[in-house]
């Protein structure tokens, strides 16, 4: 028994590098920045303790796979206001408060979509509501890298520490 569990733990840490943990942490950070619950965060925390020579790889691989999920997102909106209306042969009328005021600040409101809970529904509403894309990417990805950039700066300032 033993000797088996020795053999898992051998294959798992086969698993253990770099260029997987990088692989994971793009995986995380796609799905996080989706309506799915994940935590990035955490992955690229993990990353830069384990292997501290790939923070800034780690940065910039967990800011283009949020960005891609923020792609996905967006256009989940964008393609679900499409379907209701063809479906329902209606046209969507946005009198909503929240819509009218997302509309009325645009794309630099998604700067907000790194805020937990309401983040990915700015990054979705903005699809429905037809925002620009790339001006709206460009300020999902201003916060986005403002987050990371946090994170890898208070992580390399710990490890410094120890």
């Amino acid at each position: 028994m033993l000797e088996s569990l020795k053999t898992v733990s051998i294959w798992l840490q086969s698993w253990a590098t770099p260029e997987m943990g990088l692989w994971g942490l793009f995986g995380s950070a796609f799905l996080s920045a989706t309506v799915l619950p994940g935590s990035s965060e955490i992955v690229l925390t993990a990353l830069i303790t384990a292997y501290p020579e790939q923070a800034w790889t780690g940065f910039f691989v967990a800011l283009a796979g949020n960005l891609l999920g923020c792609l996905l997102t967006f256009g989940m909106g964008y393609a679900g206001r499409e379907g209701y209306e063809r479906f329902q042969h209606v046209r969507v009328q946005l009198d909503g408060a929240h819509a009218q005021r997302l509309q009325r600040w645009g794309p630099p409101a998604l700067v907000l979509s790194v805020l937990p809970l309401v983040g990915d529904a700015l990054v979705l509403a903005a699809g429905w509501l037809r925002l620009p894309l790339a001006s709206s990417l460009a300020w999902i990805a201003l916060g986005k890298a403002i987050r990371y950039l946090l994170v890898v700066l208070a992580v390399q300032g710990l490890l410094s520490l120890a």
